[in-house]
């Protein structure tokens, strides 16, 4: 059975410090569990406790399951790496302790801190990309990453591709596959972030399904992304004007795609992701809404 889950980001719990007040972990996770989910992610390292007994506490109390969590780290610069593993050792060390051994470390590049990657997302050229060394490195770096998480707790590591970031495009998602060692690090397939990178989602799931343990699902609305070319809108801006919309709402073709996953037997999560930041309308209005659109696809 296909479960499904939602994340702290549709409460405007994001990897990045955005204007505007977050919502607490208590209310996010009873509209969550109120709006038919049932399981989330950590989000950012504090969101929710930290203490392994409270977490545990906390979300038997819901009847959540937690899913995985988001761990960014500059996987460009060989002297972040170190750091990197010890932020992942220290979330699957929570998880794994709070009693969910399954979980996910959700690995990803440093979003939003090249001023280049950032300024460009949706639009990126080839020479905004990693060099031969470059690619080598980060390659290391996620590989470096996963096996700590792996060797220690026996839990799974997914790369998160990630607009903002250097691994967007779809050859550079293509490139990160082809350097990392696939019985180590696997893809966390993020629909909208795959598209409003240039890809066709449906595409890339045939293409990497059996290096895809995890699923977002993600709309991007192609409307927002033609408006980031031609203003020249920062990834940020691309968020707050909504590039990334209600599910059904955009141009990704999740039919299809929830078609490939029930062929292939897939018995993953799904997560939902829908940036809802505060003054974009109400996060517990979105996910039951997008909730309502899954059920429509037969999940």
């Amino acid at each position: 059975m296909i479960q499904i889950a939602n994340a702290p980001c549709s409460w405007g719990a994001l990897e990045f410090e955005l204007e505007g007040k977050q919502i607490g972990y208590a209310q996010v996770l009873s509209e969550m569990v109120e709006t038919g989910y049932e399981g989330t992610e950590l989000g950012d390292w504090g969101f929710m406790p930290s203490n392994p007994e409270e977490l545990k506490s906390v979300l038997n109390e819901k009847g959540l399951q937690l899913i995985g969590a988001f761990v960014p780290v500059s996987l460009a610069d060989e002297e972040a790496h170190g750091k990197g593993v010890g932020l992942a050792l220290k979330t699957a060390g929570l998880m794994f302790e709070a009693g969910f051994k399954t979980a996910f470390i959700v690995l990803a590049d440093e979003n939003g801190s090249v001023d280049e990657r950032t300024k460009n997302a949706g639009r990126i050229k080839p020479g905004m990309g990693l060099t031969k060394t470059r690619w080598e490195v980060f390659a290391k770096g996620a590989e470096k990453v996963a096996k700590a998480v792996k060797d220690k707790y026996g839990m799974r590591t997914v790369f998160h591709h990630h607009c903002g970031g250097y691994v967007e495009t779809p050859q550079e998602v293509a490139k990160l596959m082809e350097l990392t060692d696939p019985s180590l690090l696997g893809l966390c397939l993020d629909m909208g972030h795959y598209a409003f990178g240039g890809g066709d989602p449906v595409e890339a799931l045939k293409k990497y399904y059996s290096r895809i343990w995890h699923v977002h699902f993600k709309d991007y609305d192609p409307n927002v992304g033609q408006a980031a070319v031609k203003m020249s809108y920062d990834y940020f801006k691309s968020v707050e004007e909504g590039v990334f919309c209600e599910l059904g709402k955009g141009g990704v073709d999740f039919q299809s795609i929830v078609n490939i996953l029930n062929k292939k037997g897939y018995k993953g999560w799904i997560v939902v992701e829908q940036d809802v930041l505060p003054g974009m309308g109400s996060p517990k209005q979105c996910a039951a809404n997008n909730r309502k659109y899954i059920k429509s696809l037969g999940l």
